[in-house]
């Protein structure tokens, strides 16, 4: 920092006014968490974290996660104080239409901001991917003599982000991938919403994180910096484990009536109340008025340009003595594919056309991964605990393990055991760190488990994989529990989500070609467990625009349309036959993305699916998703499964060839 007059409380104090008034012009927000951990910030931000606010992409800064995101005025201040470009109006526009300050911290919209926090838990396990990411970097890239990948990633919480269940999967995970370059630093104020917690929440914090394998230092007074500050230290020495501070702290702290209150939680402090405050902190300032030696001691500029320089040197000397490394982590941090892989993906296509092999979806995926795994290094599999099943391993990416001292093997491949939520939360935080795109899965009924992660993916704009198997009722004898019904339709609907349920290899190629390109968004493909004919195509480029047209009459025009995705695609395939047998010409088009096909332009929708001509669509799932298309009726299932062998159910709830048929012919008496 600059040298200043200002002491550690006059600059937490700056942080406790910024908050208590931005929330108050706002009337809306949460001033207690922010001024509760402005100590804490001042340790942290203004002795350790290594960051420079004229370039907040900086390959080798710390990350920082504010994961009680409620708390967002904390890290705008932080911003603002350090010398990102965030300015004073932006504080003061505080939870307000197109500001740059949203009601919680948004990845993308504020400088700085390392990843989208809110839902609680979920910042803490961002920040296990975080810390696995760097890990992997480092035993990628680094060389004897050559440590450019050398970073902390740092996390507050609350008792809220320890309530919640995903704290307890991601903190397991942190503790057995030894991952000690992780530091949280819990604010413990004993406050919620609905008041001391005491009642609801009476873990033994400490040893509960001991029993997971991580380093705890603590409780400390989390207004003590100097304490603060030499539990950082010894944090930052841990040579195997992640560390646990736990900081003892005040909610609202300076508040005169509403410190130690849930009053000071989720609501302005009023008036009255800040006018109080300001007293009894000694700050006499007009509101978002800061002074220039406050400002002086937070600037993190100048530190911040000679840090990322001396870094620069380090790596400038790393591409002298490793040249096509050097180029490579370039290429990997931007997120950028290799130079042949578009030739990669148009052999995989060429291939999987050719083969024309009838097998599972699932079978399908592992066979284009085989391909992607080989030439994309930065490819980072996994499965909750259903590697078997979902098939994400290949023979590119061995499991990843650890040693006893923390180091990690050639390992790609993740067990994150029976965690799905944890590990579609860690899979965020690997992407947003870079130099990874993460997949991972689990059967796609338990998407509901990590729905909420996907949907941060979504709104974070995260090249995520997930590779969801077991798609339907097809899966059998498990039962109703485990068999998708409404999955795909709601998944469907979260904005920014691109869903393939592909119908054959080369439409489960073209689909994993399109989830790994796009950087912008995340991916989910839904996969069978049962074998899935191949489908004899010639326009196999329009896969990729989510829908074309697989079949057309041998002779003659359609009288109408077969809808179909994934494994029913080979029941439209099947009806078209029973019905030209009968002299009744259908078009069949497979639809594997909904999602892309409602991008593309309106000549093309009109081209796949022309007006006037009735539509029948054929899906394994609930039916009301497909009238958005101007079905005429839909082959559907609205109720859920039952458990019996995957062929009785088909017959039992109507996906036959002859039900497709028949609902084709009712619907062309009904048109006359």
């Amino acid at each position: 920092m600059t040298a200043s007059t200002a002491s550690p409380t006059l600059m937490a104090n700056a942080i406790r006014a910024l908050a208590m008034d931005a929330v108050q012009a706002a009337n809306s927000g949460h001033p207690g968490a922010p001024m509760g951990m402005a100590d804490i910030a001042v340790a942290l931000w203004g002795h350790h974290l290594q960051h420079n606010p004229a370039n907040p992409h900086w390959a080798n800064r710390d990350r920082f996660v504010l994961s009680n995101g409620h708390g967002s005025m904390l890290i705008y201040a932080l911003l603002h104080l350090t010398g990102y470009d965030l300015p004073i109006d932006e504080l003061r526009n505080f939870r307000q239409m197109h500001s740059r300050t949203p009601g919680h911290p948004e990845v993308g919209i504020t400088p700085g901001i390392e990843t989208t926090t809110g839902p609680l838990g979920q910042g803490v396990t961002n920040a296990v991917g975080l810390a696995l990411a760097e890990k992997l970097l480092a035993r990628d890239f680094n060389r004897e003599g050559h440590e450019i990948v050398d970073h902390h990633t740092y996390a507050f919480l609350g008792d809220g982000c320890l309530m919640e269940g995903i704290s307890h999967e991601a903190a397991s995970l942190a503790g057995a991938w030894k991952l000690n370059k992780l530091i949280a630093i819990y604010d413990d104020n004993g406050i919620s919403i609905d008041g001391q917690v005491a009642p609801w929440f009476a873990d033994d914090t400490a040893r509960r994180f001991q029993a997971y394998g991580w380093h705890v230092i603590g409780p400390v007074d989390g207004h003590d910096v100097d304490a603060l500050d030499d539990a950082i230290g010894k944090a930052k020495e841990s040579q195997d484990k992640p560390t646990l501070i736990i900081a003892k702290t005040a909610i609202g702290k300076g508040s005169p009536n509403r410190a130690n209150t849930s009053k000071a939680h989720g609501e302005p402090l009023g008036a009255e109340e800040i006018k109080l405050t300001r007293a009894a902190l000694g700050w006499e300032h007009e509101p978002f008025a800061v002074p220039a030696e406050v400002y002086a001691a937070w600037d993190a500029k100048e530190r911040g340009n000679k840090i990322e320089a001396e870094w620069d040197k380090r790596f400038d000397a790393y591409a002298k003595a490793h040249p096509e490394l050097a180029a490579e982590f370039r290429r990997r941090m931007a997120g950028a594919l290799p130079a042949n892989f578009a030739q990669v993906a148009v052999d995989a296509v060429v291939k999987a056309h050719a083969e024309a092999q009838t097998v599972a979806s699932r079978k399908a995926s592992q066979l284009a991964l085989e391909a992607f795994t080989l030439a994309l290094p930065e490819m980072l599999g996994g499965s909750a605990d259903l590697t078997g099943s979902n098939l994400t391993n290949t023979s590119n990416t061995p499991n990843l393990r650890f040693d006893d001292k923390g180091l990690p093997n050639n390992g790609r491949h993740i067990n994150y055991g029976v965690r799905e939520f944890g590990m579609a939360a860690i899979m965020n935080g690997i992407a947003l760190h870079g130099g990874f795109i993460p997949y991972g899965g689990t059967f796609l009924t338990f998407s509901d488990y990590s729905r909420n992660a996907i949907r941060m993916a979504a709104l974070m704009k995260t090249r995520v994989i997930h590779v969801m198997t077991h798609d339907s009722i097809g899966l059998g004898e498990d039962g109703p529990t485990h068999q998708s019904v409404e999955h795909v339709a709601s998944l469907r609907l979260i904005p920014g989500l691109d869903v393939w349920r592909p119908a054959d290899t080369t439409e489960t190629v073209v689909a994993w070609t399109m989830a790994v390109g796009n950087a912008q968004r995340p991916s989910l493909l839904a996969l069978s467990r049962q074998n899935l004919a191949y489908s004899p195509k010639t326009n196999v480029d329009e896969i990729a625009k989510g829908a074309y047209v697989l079949a057309e009459p041998a002779k003659g025009k359609a009288r109408a349309v077969i809808i179909a995705t994934g494994s029913e695609v080979q029941l439209a395939m099947a009806a078209k036959a029973l019905l030209a047998e009968e002299g009744i010409k259908v078009r069949v088009v497979s639809m594997p993305s909904t999602n892309v096909f409602d991008r593309q332009d309106k000549d093309y929708k009109k081209s796949v699916l022309p007006k006037g001509l009735p539509r029948v669509a054929v899906e394994m799932g609930v039916s009301d998703f497909w009238w958005k298309y101007g079905v005429d009726a839909v082959v559907g299932i609205d109720t859920f499964g039952e458990s019996a062998p995957a062929g009785v159910l088909f017959k039992h709830f109507g996906f036959t060839p002859e039900n497709v048929a028949a609902t084709v012919k009712a619907v062309l008496k009904k048109k006359g």
